[in-house]
C-alpha cells in the first residue's frame, strides 16, 4: 500500500518578524530648534550679537528606531514561535499569534518590535486577524540572531546552520546540503501522477517516531479505492496539508525511479530515521520538477514558496 498525506487540524507554530532593525509605526520625533540667541540682535545697526555657546542635543533629538518606544499593545500577551532560546533553521518564519481577534492591526503593529542581527530584509503579512508573521525576502543567513517583542511577550531565538533538502522528480532523489556540503543523497518516491507532490519550499515541522497515516482526515474515506489507513514509522511533517517525508519500506523498489505514494516524500526505514533525527525544525525541503504545479503558499508550512 503507497503513502500519502494525512491533514492535521492545527497549523505549525509560526512568528512575525521585521528583520535588520525593528519594525516600528507611527512613532515620530521632534527635533529642537533653538530660541533666537538674542531677539532683533543681528539686525539693530551697529550692534553685533554676542557670541554665544552653541546649543547641544537635547531630549526630543529623534532616536534611531530600534531606540524608539513600543507603542501601547491592544492585546493580550501573545503565543511566539520561535520560542526564547530556540534554534530554527533558515526556512522558519516567524509568528505572533494573539489570543483573541485583533480589529485594530496598525496599532498591534505599533506595539511590535523585531530587529536581527545582521540585517536582513522581509516582509510583514497577516494571516486572519489573530495570526501576524514575518519572514525574509530569502532564506535565514546562517547564524543570524533575531529579538522579539510583542507587548509583553519576548523571545530572543537563533537562525541555524544552512540545512537545506531538495527533493528533484527528475532524479527522484533528496539531496541535503549542510553550508553548502553535500551530507546525504536519498532515494525517494514522490506523488504519482493521480496524487502529484506540488513543487515548492516547504519548512520542516513537528515529527513523529510512529503514526497511523488517515485519508479519512482529508476527506477521502478509508474504504474508497483511494482511502488507507497505514501505521508509518519516522513521519516528518511537512505541509499543513498533510505531506510527510517518511519510511515507506514498502516502496523501496520504487524509491529512485518511480512515482507511487499519494503525495508524500516516500523513503528507507533508514532515510526516514535519519531525516527524522537530523532536519532541524524550519528547515527547507524543496520540491522541484514535478507535474504537480506549485505548493499553495496560505498551506501553513509554504511561506517561502513563491506562487
Amino acid at each position: 500500500m503507497q503513502l500519502g498525506r494525512i491533514r492535521h487540524g492545527r497549523l505549525p507554530r509560526l512568528v512575525t518578524v521585521v528583520a535588520g532593525v525593528a519594525l516600528l509605526l507611527g512613532t515620530s520625533a521632534v527635533t529642537a530648534t533653538a530660541e533666537p540667541a538674542w531677539p532683533g540682535g543681528p539686525e539693530i545697526p551697529g550692534i553685533t550679537a554676542p557670541d554665544l555657546p552653541k546649543p547641544g542635543p537635547t531630549s526630543a533629538t529623534p532616536t534611531t528606531p530600534s531606540e524608539q518606544p513600543l507603542g501601547r499593545a491592544n492585546f493580550s500577551t501573545p503565543t511566539l514561535n520561535p520560542s526564547d532560546g530556540e534554534t530554527v533553521g533558515i526556512a522558519q518564519p516567524v509568528v505572533i499569534s494573539f489570543q483573541a481577534a485583533i480589529d485594530d492591526k496598525e496599532t498591534a503593529e505599533k506595539a511590535i518590535r523585531v530587529s536581527t542581527t545582521p540585517t536582513v530584509d522581509g516582509s510583514l503579512y497577516w494571516v486572519g486577524n489573530k495570526e501576524l508573521r514575518w519572514k525574509p525576502e530569502g532564506f535565514w543567513p546562517a547564524n543570524t540572531q533575531v529579538s522579539v517583542r510583542a507587548g509583553s511577550a519576548t523571545a530572543d531565538f537563533t537562525i541555524g546552520k544552512s540545512w537545506i533538502a531538495t527533493a528533484d522528480d527528475n532524479t527522484h532523489t533528496i539531496t541535503v546540503t549542510v553550508d553548502g556540503e553535500v551530507v546525504r543523497t536519498m532515494p525517494t518516491s514522490m506523488g504519482a501522477n493521480d496524487h502529484p507532490t506540488p513543487n515548492g519550499t516547504y519548512t520542516v515541522g513537528e515529527r513523529f517516531a510512529d503514526m497511523y497515516m488517515d485519508s479519512s482526515t482529508y476527506g477521502v474515506p478509508v474504504d474508497s479505492p483511494d482511502g488507507y489507513r497505514t501505521y508509518v514509522e519516522y513521519a516528518t511533517r511537512i505541509s499543513g496539508s498533510g505531506i510527510f517525508v517518511h519510511a515507506a519500506p514498502w516502496s523501496v523498489g520504487q524509491q529512485g525511479n518511480t512515482n507511487v505514494s499519494h503525495g508524500c516524500l516516500n523513503v528507507s526505514t533508514e532515510d526516514g530515521r535519519w531525516f527524522f533525527e537530523n532536519a532541524p525544525e524550519g528547515a527547507p525541503v524543496v520540491v522541484v520538477n514535478t507535474i504537480g504545479g506549485t505548493a499553495d503558499p496560505a498551506d501553513g508550512l509554504t511561506d517561502f514558496t513563491t506562487p
